[in-house]
């Protein structure tokens, strides 16, 4: 049987304690990352951009899709992008546990995507426990808004600027608010 790296372990969903013997590999992309980023936020280019995302995820990123730098994230290899996907100014994607943005989504200036988080207690808050973000086909997450782990926006739903999304939100639904809760349907 071969035996997963740390990433693979993390993409299934496995807690993995920062003093584990692999972790280091995470160093070691990270680093990786950071060059490119600071290439990716320095150009001028919107092609360009996309060429150096693509670089940091490891696919094509389609032509359809926009990204206005700065940009962060830690690994970047766990994004998967869609067709048609506007990102906009300074927005974090933390993907350890893998983020998924579908086709058609819009993300507002400043939006934080995390898809890892660690333990509350004590002893064991230095292990990162990953779980994947998906934001369905053509939802619109507003400025500043946060999703946290584990968490699904639904298709055609809206997060309110500002909002902080713990659990999953239903498609053509509108939620705000933190924690973010329904604020209406969409017809």
């Amino acid at each position: 049987m071969v035996e997963k790296d740390i990433f693979e372990r993390m993409r299934s969903g496995e807690a993995v304690s920062m003093d584990d013997p692999d972790y280091g590999q995470i160093r070691q992309v990270v680093n990786q990352t950071f060059k490119l980023l600071a290439r990716l936020n320095i150009s001028s280019n919107v092609d360009d951009v996309r060429m150096i995302l693509g670089q940091i995820i490891g696919q094509t990123v389609d032509e359809t899709t926009t990204l206005f730098p700065p940009f962060f994230t830690n690994i970047g290899r766990n994004i998967i992008l869609g067709r048609n996907v506007f990102i906009n100014h300074a927005c974090s994607f933390l993907d350890l546990g893998g983020i998924v943005i579908e086709d058609e989504v819009m993300i507002g200036p400043r939006v934080n995507i995390i898809s890892e988080d660690h333990p509350v207690e004590v002893l064991r808050r230095k292990t990162l426990v990953p779980s994947e973000v998906v934001i369905k086909r053509n939802a619109w997450i507003g400025a500043a808004a946060t999703i946290l782990p584990g968490v699904t926006i639904g298709e055609n739903s809206v997060v309110a600027a500002g909002s902080v999304v713990r659990r999953n939100v239903p498609r053509n639904t509108v939620v705000g608010g933190i924690p973010a809760k329904i604020l209406k349907k969409i017809s």
